[in-house]
């Protein structure tokens, strides 16, 4: 049972790290500054970040000893979550990008990159 078990949460891991990877690409496309890392080729473990903006960055933790969700505006930790709770926040995340995210492109100087908006989370 244990085994199966283990091997379950391999799973799982292995899968959200693949949907951060999407999650990441689709940000990206959409004028966002997103990553996802993860070491060694298992996808045992990943490394997904987003910045939202002006000093507002997102970084979801994922392995086989933890998730966890981190907000952070000004290097200032507004919000650390773990386990069922991140993944809930990180589907808010997705759901955002789903129906409401788009870049502005107004009144930016021809040589900056347009600052992405956003509701906050």
């Amino acid at each position: 049972m244990f085994t199966r078990l283990a091997q379950q949460h391999r799973n799982f891991v292995r899968d959200l790290v693949i949907n951060l990877q999407a999650l990441a690409i689709v940000l990206e496309k959409q004028g966002y500054l997103a990553s996802c890392y993860t070491c060694g080729g298992q996808m045992n473990s990943g490394s997904f970040m987003v910045s939202l903006g002006e000093n507002h960055l997102i970084r979801f933790l994922v392995s086989d000893y933890g998730i966890t969700w981190t907000e952070m505006r000004d290097d200032l930790e507004l919000m650390k979550l773990e386990g069922a709770e991140a993944i809930s926040q990180l589907q808010e995340l997705a759901d955002l990008v789903k129906y409401q995210i788009e870049p502005s492109k107004s009144n930016t100087p021809d040589n900056s990159t347009p600052e992405p908006q956003i509701q906050s989370i």
